[in-house]
């Protein structure tokens, strides 16, 4: 099973005391791209591409001082990496030639078995697949999050603006090949977003929804975010 591993983005919001990519900073001890790459492999992961953008060469350099064992790694560069994630995925097309591959985000936390049920999702050949929270959230927790609507598993709507949603985008996918024909589609429109191609599958009814039920997943957009988080696993961690 292939991945793409989106890890290009200079995270603007994440206010720590030097300007490093937010991928390199620790996460409960470990650098949160290596977590990552770790937790992909724990989902059965074996071959995952990382795409590099902002502090290229250190995030690189990250991943070979400890690859996770039992996993090929490549590298894509997205050297627009200050467009939106869409262009990274595109960036990691040549590297790519699986039926079925997942796109995760570098700086979300997730449970291996969240993505281990995305990976063994029954859907068609040309259908992509994305887990979605639907558990109630604070309307400020909304607000920055890209949503989803739905008919039944179907994916209908997609986007941050969405007023009319009834789940929230983890960040999780796992897709057909038509992805990268769709984020072109989207591109050539003007939208170089990930979500942009998700609609154009969407469009055609090809985009499915795969609730993660109770599962801890975690957006790292600001340290407090991190901070948080780190709460959040410890206290789930910690026995009863």
């Amino acid at each position: 099973m292939n991945a793409i591993v989106l890890a290009a983005g200079n995270g603007d919001r994440f206010h720590n005391r030097t300007r490093d990519s937010k991928l390199l900073h620790p996460f409960l001890g470990q650098p949160l791209l290596l977590r990552t790459l770790d937790t992909a492999r724990d989902a059965g992961v074996d071959a995952i591409t990382v795409v590099l953008g902002y502090q290229a060469e250190r995030v690189r350099a990250l991943v070979e001082g400890a690859l996770p064992s039992h996993v090929k790694i490549s590298f894509a560069l997205n050297s627009n990496w200050r467009l939106e994630n869409g262009v990274s995925v595109l960036a990691a097309r040549r590297f790519i030639a699986a039926d079925r591959f997942a796109v995760l985000m570098g700086d979300h936390v997730f449970e291996p078995a969240v993505l281990r049920r995305l990976l063994q999702f029954s859907m068609h050949r040309d259908e992509s697949v994305l887990a979605v929270d639907a558990r109630p959230v604070a309307p400020a927790v909304a607000a920055e999050a890209t949503k989803v609507r739905r008919d039944d598993s179907r994916i209908i709507a997609i986007g941050k603006d969405l007023m009319d949603y009834d789940a929230l985008d983890t960040g999780m996918f796992v897709c057909s090949p038509l992805l990268f024909d769709a984020l072109e589609t989207s591109r050539a429109l003007g939208d170089t977003t990930l979500s942009g191609g998700i609609r154009q599958l969407a469009a055609c009814g090809l985009m499915r929804a795969a609730e993660v039920g109770n599962a801890t997943w975690c957006d790292i957009d600001t340290v407090s975010d991190l901070e948080a988080a780190e709460s959040a696993l410890t206290a789930t961690a910690r026995p009863a």
